[in-house]
């Protein structure tokens, strides 16, 4: 049952700021999040996300601002309705799994009879029941991160912060924690997704705050963010792979810009031009087309127009999130 009427936000912070010395890590942030969302919070390094974070949880305080949870001001019982996966994990590596796990659960209120059965449940769904005596040190980097994940929803929270949930797991640990984040929204549970994986939150999320430089530069259903932000893209790939190719559709004075990846580009037109109009110029180059599709914005795109990245962020397909 929850704390506070649904129909207001889950979260707010109003007007927040906070500096370190001469660095303003947040300066007049506002976020509103509401119940059942799925948001994710997307930065560069030194963007303010982690100080957002730490502020809506009352790790540190605001040195201007306000925050509210279930509609009411921060509490012990409002904080004790939500789970928190910190980036920097911080386990007590010398006890044991199942030991550990009571523990934890015990600090959100909840008896050991109430904890036992879904400790069970957790370490069987990850694969982990074998493990329940070991110590975490002795578990792989992987192992301890799902521990982890465990203690941040063994209580049942109806708001979970995810800060790089997907950090130091393979493939498969990845889906598997999808679909659990997947199960989690269709529970109704409010989310806070943080991650360096663009595509994953764009996977995931249906909200999107973009912060940089201490503020927030976009904000909002993803949806909505993408229908603002629709230039009438292009999904191109071309007979021709070569780079000489790209440069060629990049020199064509109806394009803007060309975002390439393996044998994929995504060309933007200048303004006045339709798709039409591009197609009818690539035939006359000949070129051999095998795909030719309008399509809507990435949200990695929408992120590298408005803030940008490094140079191994384009290369990699990823985007560095702030420690600040």
């Amino acid at each position: 049952m929850g704390l506070a009427d649904p129909q207001g936000p889950a979260i707010e912070l109003r007007e927040i700021s906070k500096r370190y010395g001469e660095v303003t890590a947040l300066s007049g942030f506002g976020l509103r999040v509401p119940y059942g969302a799925t948001y994710g919070i997307l930065g560069p390094n030194g963007a303010g996300k982690t100080t957002a974070i730490r502020v809506l949880l009352r790790i540190i305080a605001p040195d201007t601002g306000s925050v509210s949870l279930f509609g009411g001001p921060v509490s012990q019982k409002a904080l004790d309705r939500i789970g928190y996966l910190p980036e920097e994990r911080g386990l007590y590596r010398r006890m044991r799994v199942q030991r550990l796990l009571t523990f934890l659960a015990q600090l959100k209120g909840m008896s050991t009879r109430d904890s036992a059965p879904r400790i069970d449940e957790w370490l069987e769904r990850l694969d982990l029941t074998d493990r329940r005596d070991a110590r975490l040190q002795e578990l792989s980097k992987g192992n301890q991160q799902k521990i982890q994940f465990i203690s941040a929803i063994l209580h049942d929270p109806e708001i979970v912060i995810l800060d790089e949930p997907f950090s130091g797991l393979d493939v498969i640990n990845q889906q598997v924690l999808r679909e659990i984040i997947d199960d989690l929204k269709r529970r109704g549970r409010t989310i806070i997704f943080c991650t360096h994986m663009i595509a994953q939150a764009e996977r995931i999320c249906d909200h999107i705050c973009i912060l940089a430089h201490g503020e927030k530069v976009i904000d909002g259903p993803l949806d909505e963010i993408k229908r603002r932000h629709d230039d009438g893209a292009i999904a191109l790939r071309l007979n021709d792979r070569s780079p000489v190719a790209v440069e060629r559709v990049r020199s064509l004075t109806l394009v803007d810009r060309v975002h390439a990846e393996g044998d994929e580009m995504e060309v933007i037109l200048r303004p006045g031009h339709q798709p039409d109009t591009l197609l009818s110029a690539l035939v006359e180059l000949g070129f051999g087309i095998r795909r030719f599709e309008v399509i809507e914005p990435s949200l990695e795109r929408i992120f590298l127009e408005r803030v940008g990245a490094i140079p191994e962020a384009l290369e990699s397909g990823t985007l560095e999130v702030t420690h600040v």
